[in-house]
């Protein structure tokens, strides 16, 4: 078979491109916010949109409420690439081109809580929420031992914990909190970073071309400036891509 034959088979074998993204009703376009109207828009669509117009196939887009979720449809073959945030644990069971953006996590801090930094995240009493299966709660469950650590499904399930006093901090990456810090008066996003991750896109391992083909795509994105439009386009000029 062919190089470009093996390509087709193991990124594209029904014919499309299927796309992973997470969504979030209030999420900044670095992954996909979604529209009243349903659709979706966001740096990984308009990314999606020119490797499949590259490779001569449609886009279908499969959008999931958290990059868990994408994890699994990416490895159970339900979608062909996810964009999501790379750390080890994903690393361990999907291959990833190299990052287009990294993320910083932090805490949104309820109010009346005596939480002015991250120092003061770690004690007992404090409930800190995450989203399951996401690299940020990993990672705050890596960095906490005195206070306890729950997953909620979704940001909506995780606001609704911080609003009742069930938790007191929610680990998030800092581009996603400012719109939420507005549903909690009183509240703060700490200063500083408790983890730093690349978001890339992920293929199922051992598929040797398609690795190839979405490490290229990044690689020339970057080059082009495609990448730096996308994100200038979704009104995030002042957040800085990855470095070559």
């Amino acid at each position: 078979m062919t190089t470009e034959g093996k390509l087709a088979q193991q990124l594209t074998p029904t014919g499309k491109l299927r796309v992973g993204v997470a969504y979030a009703p209030k999420a900044t376009p670095i992954f996909v916010a979604s529209n009243t109207d349903g659709s979706y828009r966001g740096v990984p669509l308009d990314l999606g949109r020119a490797l499949a117009q590259e490779l001569g196939v449609p886009m279908e887009v499969f959008a999931a409420a958290t990059t868990a979720e994408l994890t699994q449809a990416c490895l159970s073959g339900a979608i062909d690439l996810g964009f999501m945030p790379a750390d080890e644990a994903r690393r361990q069971q999907l291959d990833f081109s190299p990052p287009y953006f990294v993320i910083e996590s932090t805490y949104l801090a309820a109010g009346q809580t005596g939480i002015a930094s991250l120092a003061d995240i770690d004690r007992a009493g404090i409930t800190v929420v995450g989203i399951a299966g996401s690299t940020t709660i990993r990672a705050a469950e890596r960095s906490l031992g005195a206070a306890t650590v729950v997953a909620a499904t979704s940001i909506a399930e995780a606001m609704a914990l911080m609003k009742s006093g069930q938790a007191q901090a929610f680990a998030l990456t800092h581009d996603a909190l400012p719109p939420l810090q507005l549903e909690l008066p009183g509240s703060r996003i700490l200063e500083g970073a408790f983890q730093v991750t690349g978001v890339a896109l992920a293929v199922r391992k051992h598929q040797p071309e398609a690795l190839a083909c979405v490490t290229t795509f990044i690689q020339a994105a970057k080059a082009s400036g495609m990448i730096r439009r996308a994100f200038d386009e979704a009104g995030l000029s002042g957040l800085e891509i990855a470095a070559p």
